[in-house]
């Protein structure tokens, strides 16, 4: 089916108090985990590529992302692309050409008025391409609803990063003010179970980074363990399918799911 746009699934995970999960992908099999992990759980999902892999693959977006559209496109299930964490607006400038349909500035790391300023610029910029655009507001465990919602009107924001779980109280406020969707920006340590609170309070899109590494990694290593001879395509295939085995497993904790006709 045709690329989902990120905005047409976190708009609906937001009006319908669900969520959609955003996976990290490194490599090609990263990417065909995501997609069979999703399908399995028919499931619309997000494959997010962030500047660190970008990095790893010698600074070339565009191989990983064209493998990861026409993934995209074979896929039984909805699911976008998204460009993650980006700092570099030379990168940013690329992810209209790449197949990306949203992107995630991070300017946070910068004084306030220098992170709304360059957040405000990248968006005007994405809006131009015709891309959704997400940003983090800061980090920490508390963010304030009135501060928050000004963040969003100085920067125009289309979806709004945060790190407040598990005060559902803070993130009910959140909801109720800021306008536009939340993003759990680091789902690193909760339990399957705390997912499923997480969109039921207000999450319309939870990042995953880790889980699937250490799924990889685990069943690398058992396979070497036990055949110190097996070829890569062995070792790498059983990560494959322990990255998708958890891919499943961390959507059917999102209940209840969107439909898998949430396609834009």
């Amino acid at each position: 089916m045709p690329l989902a746009a990120t905005g047409s699934l976190l708009g609906a995970a937001a009006r319908q108090r669900r969520a959609v999960a955003a996976f990290d992908v490194v490599t090609l099999d990263h990417v065909q985990a995501v997609v069979s992990g999703a399908e399995a759980a028919d499931a619309p999902v997000v494959l997010q590529i962030g500047e660190s892999a970008v990095q790893y693959h010698d600074g070339l977006l565009l191989p990983l992302a064209r493998a990861a559209a026409e993934a995209a496109r074979a896929a039984a299930v909805p699911v976008a692309l998204h460009l993650h964490r980006v700092r570099r607006t030379a990168l940013l400038a690329q992810a209209a050409h790449c197949g990306f349909s949203s992107v995630m500035y991070d300017a946070a790391h910068l004084p306030y008025a220098d992170h709304v300023a360059h957040t405000r610029d990248a968006v005007r910029w994405a809006h131009q391409q015709g891309l959704w655009a997400e940003a983090e507001f800061g980090r920490g465990p508390r963010t304030d609803p009135a501060a928050a919602r000004a963040f969003v009107a100085a920067t125009g924001v289309d979806a709004l990063a945060v790190d407040v779980w598990p005060d559902r109280q803070l993130l009910a406020r959140l909801r109720a003010t800021v306008g536009v969707p939340l993003v759990l920006r680091d789902s690193a340590g909760l339990a399957d179970e705390d997912l499923g609170r997480a969109a039921a309070a207000g999450i319309a899109k939870v990042a995953i980074g880790p889980a699937l590494d250490l799924a990889m990694t685990a069943a690398v290593r058992a396979r070497l363990a036990a055949d110190t001879a097996a070829a890569p395509r062995d070792w790498l295939g059983d990560g494959r399918r322990a990255m998708a085995t958890a891919v499943t497993r961390l959507l059917t904790a999102l209940p209840p799911r969107l439909p898998a006709t949430a396609a834009p």
